[in-house]
């Protein structure tokens, strides 16, 4: 083991904890672009707008939940609705048990989903969800390990995302769960009253105020990350970045989550544009091209069958829905070219005067 005592013992620790933070912020403004989305469509689209809304509100109501069960505080009601969310605890507990069960309220809707779409993986994925080996312990060593397992986990999830068979029940299901989960991710705070504004800077602020509220705690969490990172060092393994690469994993599940879910949403707010059945015309191309490109492959097999089935699906709904875009503001066009002309004006004067001629092509 190599590198300046300074380094390991002050520097090094913070690594993983900058590493996900960043990563955490990134998860933070996909989450509000999604909420301007969903208000952008809330007018035409209330049903669909007030589900994301109970998704939401249910994973903070369980993280809640969760966070008075780790705590041991108990839960003597459970409450939730499409609007409103609530948690009583059995026994009132203080101090750091409840900045515990706050910590899972404000944090733990951004890891919570994406573990359950973590779970899936375990058992659809062949590799990739391995740590790699740790020889150093500096700052940038840690840094760059926590990178090595992120870039090994993504390239193994976004090449199953890029092979994913829709036609197999798992696949579909794990799909179909990506995109709700993606619109669930969207934590806000619970309150009785409703909040004139709601989004990232309030989340921000409440965070920021479970911080700021008791330093002591925030003090002893560093601490605990510090003698975990000597551990790792004295004993020579990788266990302190593995954890935090973990939560790197699933801050990439929630980004590719919550990005897949707004190509919907984009699709959506483009077709409230549409009428009569060019409407519902992107959402039969996504289907019918899909299920064609299979059934071409079925008769005529190809190593990269899936691949090229995703691909020929997002080409066709992509260029369907530009060709009724293009369609769309050329509908108003005239047939008729207006000319101008001149026309007798009762003083005497010509002044200006159109007429209308047909076209020819």
């Amino acid at each position: 083991m190599t590198g300046s005592p300074i380094d390991i013992i002050l520097f090094a620790p913070l690594a993983p904890i900058f590493s996900v933070l960043l990563f955490w912020f990134f998860q933070l403004l996909f989450i509000e672009y999604q909420k301007y989305l969903l208000s952008s469509i809330e007018t035409k689209h209330e049903p669909l707008c007030r589900f994301t809304n109970f998704l939401g509100i249910l994973f903070q109501t369980i993280c809640h939940a969760l966070g008075y069960t780790v705590t041991k505080s108990g839960i003597s009601q459970f409450y939730i609705s499409v609007d409103y969310g609530k948690v009583s605890p059995k026994k009132e507990k203080k101090g750091l048990f409840e900045w515990l069960a706050n910590v899972f309220l404000f944090v733990g809707p951004f890891f919570i989903p994406p573990f359950l779409l973590f779970l899936c993986l375990y058992f659809l994925l062949d590799e990739g969800l391995s740590f790699a080996a740790q020889t150093q312990y500096t700052f940038s060593e840690n840094l760059i390990l926590f990178g090595t397992n992120l870039q090994q986990f993504s390239n193994a999830f976004f090449s199953f995302l890029a092979t994913i068979d829709l036609l197999h029940p798992s696949h579909l299901g794990f799909f179909l769960l990506l995109i709700v989960l993606g619109l669930g991710i969207r934590p806000s705070y619970i309150e009785e009253t409703k909040k004139e504004k709601v989004n990232m800077f309030y989340d921000l602020r409440n965070i920021r105020y479970n911080v700021l509220h008791k330093p002591l705690y925030i003090f002893v969490l560093f601490l605990f990350c510090y003698i975990l990172s000597y551990v790792t060092v004295l004993f020579q393994m990788n266990f302190y970045v593995a954890v935090f690469s973990l939560f790197g994993w699933l801050s990439v599940i929630a980004i590719t989550s919550l990005f897949i879910a707004q190509l919907l949403l984009h699709l959506i707010k483009i077709t409230d544009t549409f009428e009569g059945y060019a409407v519902i015309m992107p959402y039969l191309t996504l289907i019918i091209s899909y299920v064609l490109t299979r059934v071409f492959f079925f008769f005529f097999p190809n190593p990269y069958t899936t691949s090229i089935s995703l691909l020929i699906m997002i080409l066709s709904t992509c260029g369907i829905t530009l060709l009724l875009m293009q369609m769309k503001t050329n509908i108003f066009k005239s047939e008729f070219i207006m000319k101008s002309r001149k026309k007798k004006q009762k003083d005497g004067k010509d002044g200006p005067r159109r007429s209308l001629r047909k076209r020819t092509n």
